[in-house]
């Protein structure tokens, strides 16, 4: 049976190839009439242009839909650089448009943030309080603590991010709240490093009057050399 097997012939191996062929060659003629003439090598046809680009094809050369099945994807230019190139200013302009949004989006939320703020403190009761350094040899920030007539409405834990703006002159809005008209106590405790890295905290307080007008509270921290120490204070900005 082995024997058999080895001489007989593939008497079918040619007809396969050629149904194979005559299934493939519609299948590629209408691809490449599908495609843009730039995919082909062949300028865009205009206005002026009357010889087709069939004519333009060198003599001898084969037909597009008699073309061998394997070849003519491979003489073709890649398909995907025409169009590619012809499609790069509508994507610039895509981006353009993208980013656009995004300004609009970042504007909006900064304008609702606003309005939020003036809807949730109105200017008749709101109170803020904001912190400030002149530090960097005798104290180093960790925490701060406040209270607002002996009621705790932060506790503020800093990172060294943090820190080192608050060091290179930047002011932090700590806490923005409500308060009726009247008289009114806050009291601020500071955790950090003292002199000699040494753990250190100290309170600093102040009573205040609320008027009808928005309040404003600063608390600073300055080095005092002739102390050798840190000194904490609040400062009501009338």
């Amino acid at each position: 049976m082995l024997q058999m097997t080895r001489a007989m012939p593939p008497t079918d191996a040619a007809p396969r190839h050629a149904a194979r062929a005559a299934l493939l060659a519609p299948l590629l003629a209408g691809l490449l009439a599908a495609l843009p003439p730039t995919a082909l090598g062949a300028p865009p046809a205009g206005p002026d242009a009357t010889t087709p680009a069939a004519s333009a094809a060198p003599p001898g050369a084969a037909p597009a839909a008699e073309a061998t099945p394997g070849a003519a994807p491979a003489a073709a230019a890649p398909p995907g650089a025409a169009p590619a190139a012809e499609s790069s200013p509508d994507t610039r302009g895509l981006d353009e448009e993208i980013q656009g949004l995004k300004k609009d989006v970042v504007d909006l939320n900064k304008d609702l943030f606003i309005l939020e703020e003036e809807l949730l403190f109105p200017a008749n009761t709101q109170v803020a309080v904001f912190l400030s350094l002149d530090v960097g040899q005798f104290f180093a920030l960790d925490a701060v603590q406040l209270k607002l007539d002996q009621k705790e409405v932060i506790n503020y834990l800093y990172t060294p991010r943090e820190v080192d703006a608050l060091l290179k002159g930047g002011v932090q809005r700590l806490y923005l709240g409500n308060l009726k008209v009247g008289a009114h106590e806050l009291v601020a405790f500071f955790s950090g490093k003292g002199p000699n890295a040494r753990a250190y905290k100290r309170g600093a307080s102040l009573r205040f009057e609320k008027g009808v007008g928005a309040k404003y509270l600063e608390l600073k921290i300055d080095d005092r050399q002739r102390k050798l120490q840190p000194e904490f204070e609040i400062k009501d900005w009338e």
